[in-house]
């Protein structure tokens, strides 16, 4: 008896050990994790094409996890990298250009760099991506997990546990409504129309994904353009002022936007949409930089000309050493710090106003 009694000890300390010295990982919360957009969480899809709108160099990537340049436009990691994280993924999602065989079924990002939701949009910066290219490939992604998992209807099943992120819209603003040197778009449009035209395409490419097994929908709204470096280099008269001009469009495009999602919600009830605030954290931040720990707003980490405005980092300059002091990372993109704080509001809602109407964590969930 006290032989078996001594066995047993021995086994309930070696359980304990071992559950001391090694933590269960979790499953994440979702299957997989699709994404569509555009330079804000482009993981290295440009890498390969003849573009301008390319970060696969130094000083890009300086913070991230490895370090080395992905192709992401970051010093280290964009929200959706935060989100994977978030959703209980081992590792980020993998770009469309990079993944292959069975990776597939725990996501896949399709963003490209300079991309919108019109197809000219970005043209002037070389090859992109456009968003119905992104959602082609998705298509193709489809095909593909059918064949891994056996039959259409498993597929279907699989793919309705996911969740898919869209943001796309700013190229649509920068790199062609605000551009009338190179596209006509603001000639013949009128902000209100411009936004209409948008929407309109955005929900047919919206209704595709659908089609094909999508049902957990968050569309990030676009945001404050007007203050990102570059905009505040062409048009504010104090260079720390947001430019409205740029603002408004944005704001009028995120209204239709969020209509959207209350519409598509109704029409189709076995699907679910959600609108993230990015907007608003954004104003957020830049209103009051001092509660999340930024000192400068109205420049650039890492750019050229007047606070960095002019253009993204050149090769091989080297950044600011405060890195998580600064809200923008180059003319145009935030910092690392800044796409955490976005992207766990998006995860996690902190006011009524970060998503509407509920936020990531919870569409994951339903």
């Amino acid at each position: 008896m006290e032989s078996y009694l001594r066995k047993w000890c021995l086994v309930l300390v070696l359980v304990l050990v071992l559950g001391l010295g090694f933590k269960v990982k979790a499953e994440p919360i979702v299957p997989c994790y699709f994404i569509f957009g555009d330079s804000l969480v482009d993981n290295g899809n440009n890498n390969g094409l003849a573009s301008i709108a390319r970060a696969d160099y130094y000083p890009y990537g300086i913070d991230f996890d490895t370090p080395r340049p992905t192709g992401r436009f970051s010093n280290g990691k964009t929200t959706v990298d935060v989100i994977a994280t978030e959703l209980g993924f081992d590792n980020y999602i993998p770009a469309y250009s990079d993944v292959s065989g069975e990776q597939i079924l725990q996501g896949v990002n399709y963003a490209s760099a300079a991309a919108g939701i019109r197809d000219e949009t970005g043209q002037q910066l070389g090859q992109r991506v456009t968003f119905s290219g992104q959602v082609r490939n998705y298509l193709n992604t489809v095909s593909q997990v059918v064949q891994i998992l056996g039959d259409e209807y498993a597929a279907a099943d699989y793919l309705k546990r996911c969740v898919y992120s869209v943001g796309l819209g700013s190229n649509d603003y920068l790199n062609n409504y605000f551009m009338p040197q190179y596209y006509a778009t603001s000639r013949q449009y009128s902000i209100e129309s411009y936004a209409d035209d948008l929407i309109n395409r955005y929900s047919d490419q919206l209704n595709l994904l659908y089609n094909y097994g999508a049902r957990k929908f968050a569309l990030v709204g676009v945001g404050a353009i007007g203050c990102s470096p570059n905009a505040l280099a062409q048009g504010s008269l104090d260079g720390r002022t947001c430019v409205e001009r740029f603002n408004l469009p944005n704001r009028i495009f995120n209204n239709k936007l969020r209509n959207m999602v209350h519409q598509l919600n109704n029409d189709l009830p076995d699907a679910k949409f959600t609108y993230i605030n990015a907007y608003g954290v954004f104003q957020e931040i830049i209103a009051n930089p001092s509660a999340y720990g930024f000192t400068v707003t109205n420049a650039a980490c890492c750019g050229v000309g007047r606070n960095g405005g002019q253009l993204t980092c050149l090769p091989g300059q080297p950044p600011c050493q405060n890195r998580d002091e600064y809200v923008f990372w180059d003319a145009f993109h935030p910092t690392d710090k800044a796409n955490t704080i976005i992207a766990q509001r998006s995860f996690n809602a902190r006011t009524s106003s970060d998503v509407d109407p509920i936020d990531i964590a919870t569409l994951a969930r339903l």
